[in-house]
């Protein structure tokens, strides 16, 4: 199936990918407006169901943080259980594409607001 709707779409992604690579621009998912990397389709299906995709990349974490975060949506706001692997694919994603950096766009978090770690 040479020209089979998925390999089309494969291509695409990788020609868009490529593109922005080469300009020095990270790819974006228009609709999300996620960071396209490895585990992105699974971060978008998972958090985009309880809140907005921006919740998301405006928060800045290491790999434990966004842990805890999942860990307190977990236990307060309903978040469902992941398996395994789909909890080290979001972490994996959200530790690489949105670590803690020096300059925020917003004040932190109150620490009395941050689940416990």
């Amino acid at each position: 199936m040479p020209n089979s709707p998925l390999r089309i779409i494969a291509a695409a992604i990788a020609l868009l990918v490529c593109a922005a690579g080469a300009f020095g621009q990270t790819p974006v998912d228009e609709k999300s407006g996620l960071i396209i990397a490895q585990g992105w389709q699974v971060v978008r299906a998972h958090c985009g169901g309880c809140h907005s995709h921006k919740l998301v990349t405006s928060q800045r974490a290491d790999r434990q943080t966004w842990l805890d975060i999942i860990r307190w949506m977990q236990s307060t706001q309903n978040l469902w259980q992941f398996d395994a692997k789909t909890e080290s694919t979001i972490l994996d994603y959200l530790s690489a594409n949105y670590p803690p950096q020096q300059q925020r766009r917003r004040a932190p978090i109150n620490p009395s607001l941050m689940p416990a770690t």
